[in-house]
């Protein structure tokens, strides 16, 4: 695709802003309705050699726009249309004005976000999840790229194209690969790894978890050398608390985490709706309305900490691992 391409006579790209191994995603304008929209475009595969490879990616994008358009939510990114043109499977979707929350992180270099954010981000990401999973939908790979936030605060979750439904399990494990642990080695839960039929929406609180862990500290639970050893830190060892990384951290944001990280689905929080009520009530704690100078500052609340270290522009996490 190129820009200034019209597709079904209709969208026509205008910018690329996104790409990945399997695909991107372009800026367009929908002339039917005069719109902004985005537009997702699966890379056709070019040798006859991965022609069963194909088939797999072809088939998780109509899965992602089957999951996706079936579920409206103001935390889940709306999707418009979806069809083939000259080849190439297209998906049509909101055109959202923000960033995930790696590009996020990247833009602190590596500092975690402040905590009255996390509880924000964490609530609304919650709220989506309770949503998606009372649908019978599990995502199965969330992680800071497949979560925005908003020029105006507000967060969705993107991209189901692994998602599983409740009631399509046996689909889902052909589609996936027997014995194939899907999902991103950062994020995924120990169930995961090892491809556990038993796979159900405690996962994606695991994972929740882990976003939140990194934005919370700045490094992920696990960052470890390689995929391997990072997949088996999610399997076999338990994660330092937040709060070793980031002094003054709320002591329930911190049990949450925790909470949230443990090994047992059965010992994590059951739903995504009580995660999003303990982050409410959290949230609902005074904050003072001003903020004290940050001298000397060993002192000071978590609260006046976070807005001392953006003032100054000092951390209290070491940089993420190159």
């Amino acid at each position: 695709m190129a820009a200034g391409a019209l597709i079904q006579g209709r969208y026509r790209l205008q910018e690329l802003i996104g790409r990945g191994g399997m695909g991107e995603v372009w800026r367009a304008v929908d002339e039917s309705l005069g719109r902004k929209v985005a537009v997702k475009c699966l890379k056709p595969v070019s040798t006859s050699a991965d022609a069963g490879f194909a088939r797999v990616l072809q088939e998780r994008f109509r899965r992602e726009a089957r999951v996706a358009a079936a579920l409206q939510h103001r935390g889940v990114t709306v999707v418009h249309d979806f069809g083939e043109h000259d080849g190439v499977l297209y998906l049509v979707m909101e055109l959202l004005d923000g960033r995930n929350l790696l590009q996020v992180l990247q833009d602190t270099q590596g500092n975690p976000l402040p905590v009255p954010d996390v509880m924000d981000i964490a609530e609304q990401v919650a709220a989506a999840l309770a949503y998606t999973h009372a649908q019978g939908i599990v995502h199965r790979d969330l992680k800071p790229a497949n979560i925005m936030r908003l020029s105006d605060g507000s967060v969705k979750i993107c991209d189901f194209g692994i998602a599983r439904l409740g009631h399509d399990i046996g689909f889902t494990s052909r589609l996936t690969g027997t014995g194939v642990a899907m999902g991103t080695p950062h994020y995924m839960s120990p169930e995961q790894i090892g491809a556990d039929e038993e796979i159900d929406h405690r996962s994606d609180l695991y994972s929740l978890g882990c976003v939140l862990y990194e934005i919370t500290t700045g490094a992920p639970p696990f960052d470890l050398g390689d995929a391997w050893a990072v997949l088996v830190g999610h399997r076999d060892t338990v994660p330092e608390p937040p709060s070793t990384h980031r002094a003054g951290l709320p002591d329930e944001l911190n049990r949450l985490i925790l909470d949230l990280l443990a090994k047992a689905p059965d010992d994590r929080p059951q739903n995504a709706a009580d995660v999003a009520g303990r982050l409410k009530a959290m949230r609902a704690a005074p904050f003072p309305t001003s903020v004290p100078a940050p001298a000397p500052d060993a002192g000071l609340p978590f609260w006046a900490r976070d807005s001392a270290l953006r003032a100054g522009g000092r951390r209290t996490t070491a940089p993420r691992a190159a």
